[in-house]
């Protein structure tokens, strides 16, 4: 519990930083609450006067009942125009801070490294600056707010109440820790379950998610059944902590709302017998003096004594919006704290030729699998480098290496050179123009798309590139052309999203390319002349491509073959072939293979 405390202390501590820049939305939201409940206490003594105005012996004072029931309405209307401003003030704040951390978390998100992203589901990422922000704004601001405002009520009809008859107002302090101690009870395990909870809600997310991205997939492999079996277990559990979470905070609201009404009536029973005995006189009880107990001091004592309880039902409501805030805050600052890649670097290449050196290199995704060890590799300027192996010999760990996603555990990568952790990270990538396997595409237009990276590029520089990728007619046989949105209802293949792809890094004409399987969604015929178009732009600039089909790479200066972490072998495509090593049987597997089998079975 202490550790939990600790916590929770720690993570207040951090988000008051995101409210201390909002000074002057905090001071307004005191004044006016101090405003709101200052008139509000202030109406039951206006009509408790007037009640006993109305009763009095005799003459019925019209007069002052007019003028207390003119100030009563007075007070409604100062209090709940108070109120609105405190209203204006609050929820200005919290949509302040909400902004303020998706902000935050989304940028430490986009500064932090490839590591991150391949660790993290992507749908509780989402959940996280979504809906855990809205969780934090509601529970911690709004919740304060209310916290606020109600120890405020507290101590002022207190305040009041001893003033009117002190014996009842100590009956009512006696009798009000029974609230406090149902509350305590009820509400001692809640943050861990709202903790659970939402992380569970992030767990359901990141599958419905990955579902919806592959759903081709799934229904291709008929894992529907699969699918939504996990997505139940799933949603079952977070069921069963929702229902327990919300259980145990809808409960709090109710009890001491028992306890309160039962400690108000047994001040409405003790007063009307006060005002029984007071009979509109002095009020004696042993050697005890008080004043007179009326009728319209009980009325506005029973105001009181609701007004000071209600506050405890809503500052129970309050500490479970707190729980449930904590847990989307620990969530949050997860994404906030994660490390950003190191950009710093001393040393500039303001004309890169392209010579990359990589000495003894070290790397493991985890430290317990060896993956690349002492890898020894040279390359010079304007060479075309392949990279071939089985499938997980290292291929794109290679690349991951070459473009900094991940850092060497020891050893280094020279490139002209300098060492790369010299170099300013963002200056290093500008070095390196990269076409994936997977294509990303933004729901912009194909000109932005193309243009990525090299925003101030003319339409000419982007149909230039284009048609050098050979795109050019297929964009000119959209609906709007260069100005179509790409959007869920344009209709283009992989194939073509592919090319788009690589008309990009045409256009940004870097010095150095990484080509990793970029032709693998494209058909022969387009292959063909990307093959062309690529030998064109690599002409002059050093270039490494990851390839599985081998009838790509047969031009290449060099070829890397890599099995387990290690190049075994380095060379052209003669030599290598000469050699009748490892690269030997993989070309043979994809070229000679397939003919000596039809010849066998001929």
């Amino acid at each position: 519990m202490k550790e939990i405390k600790k916590m929770q202390k720690g993570l207040l501590k951090r988000l008051m930083t995101y409210v201390r820049p909002y000074k002057g939305y905090v001071a307004g939201a005191v004044i006016f609450s101090i405003l709101y409940v200052v008139f509000t206490l202030l109406g039951p003594v206006l009509y408790g006067e007037a009640i006993d105005a109305m009763i009095e012996e005799g003459n019925v004072a019209f007069r002052s009942v007019y003028f207390m029931v003119g100030g009563f309405a007075l007070t409604v209307l100062i209090g709940t125009g108070a109120q609105k401003l405190l209203n204006n003030c609050v929820n200005s704040l919290c949509y302040k801070l909400v902004r303020d951390l998706r902000r935050d978390a989304f940028d430490s998100l986009t500064a932090a490294g490839v590591k991150y992203v391949d660790t993290h589901a992507q749908g509780d990422v989402m959940t996280r600056i979504v809906n855990d922000v809205d969780i934090i704004s509601d529970g911690l601001l709004q919740g304060a707010a209310q916290l606020f405002t109600g120890v405020m009520t507290i101590l002022a009809t207190l305040a009041v109440m001893f003033v009117v008859n002190y014996i009842i107002a100590l009956v009512v302090v006696v009798l009000t820790p029974l609230s406090l101690f149902v509350a305590a009870v009820i509400t001692k395990k809640t943050f861990k379950l709202f903790r659970k909870q939402v992380r569970i809600q992030g767990e359901l997310v990141a599958h419905a998610k990955e579902m919806f991205g592959g759903q081709k997939t799934v229904i291709l492999f008929n894992e529907e059944e699969f699918s939504e079996k996990k997505f139940e277990g799933i949603n079952a559990r977070l069921y069963e902590i929702g229902w327990r979470a919300q259980f145990a905070s809808a409960l709090t609201n109710p009890s001491t709302r028992f306890v309160n009404a039962v400690i108000t009536a047994f001040v409405g029973v003790l007063g009307a017998v006060f005002c029984i005995l007071s009979d509109g006189g002095q009020l004696t009880l042993g050697a005890m003096t008080l004043g007179a107990f009326t009728v319209g001091k009980l009325s506005v004592f029973l105001s009181y004594a609701n007004q000071y309880t209600k506050p405890f039902n809503e500052i129970s409501n309050v500490v479970t919006q707190l729980q449930n805030a904590f847990a989307s805050a620990a969530r949050v600052f997860e994404v906030t704290d994660e490390a950003g890649e190191r950009l710093d670097g001393t040393r500039r290449i303001e004309k890169c030729r392209g010579d990359v050196e990589i000495e003894h290199a070290y790397f493991s995704y985890d430290p317990d699998k060896p993956l690349i060890e002492d890898l020894n590799v040279s390359v010079k300027a304007g060479s075309k480098i392949a990279i071939v192996g089985p499938t997980g010999c290292g291929k794109t760990t290679l690349i991951n290496l070459l473009m900094r996603f991940y850092d060497l555990r020891s050893g280094r990568i020279l490139v002209d050179g300098t060492d790369v952790t010299d170099i300013p990270l963002d200056e290093y990538r500008k070095m390196f123009g990269m076409v994936l396997q997977e294509s990303f595409l933004l729901g912009e237009t194909v000109a932005y798309n193309i243009a990525y990276g090299a925003e101030h590029a003319t339409r000419e520089e982007i149909e230039a590139a284009a048609k050098a990728a050979y795109c050019d007619f297929f964009i000119r046989n959209l609906e709007k052309g260069y100005d179509t949105v790409l959007t869920g209802n344009v209709n283009i293949s992989q194939g073509e999203k592919q090319l788009l792809c690589i008309a990009r890094v045409m256009l940004v004409d870097p010095p150095m390319l990484i080509l990793d399987e970029a032709t693998s969604n494209i058909d022969t015929m387009t292959e063909m002349r990307i093959q062309k178009a690529f030998r064109k732009i690599m002409k002059g600039r050093t270039s490494f491509i990851v390839a599985h089909r081998l009838s790509t790479i047969l031009d290449a200066d060099l070829i890397l073959v890599m099995n387990q972490g290690s190049v075994i072998e380095q060379g052209t495509h003669a030599q290598l072939m000469e050699k009748r090593g490892f690269y030997y049987n993989l070309y043979n597997s994809q070229f000679a293979g397939p003919a000596r089998d039809a010849e066998e079975q001929g």
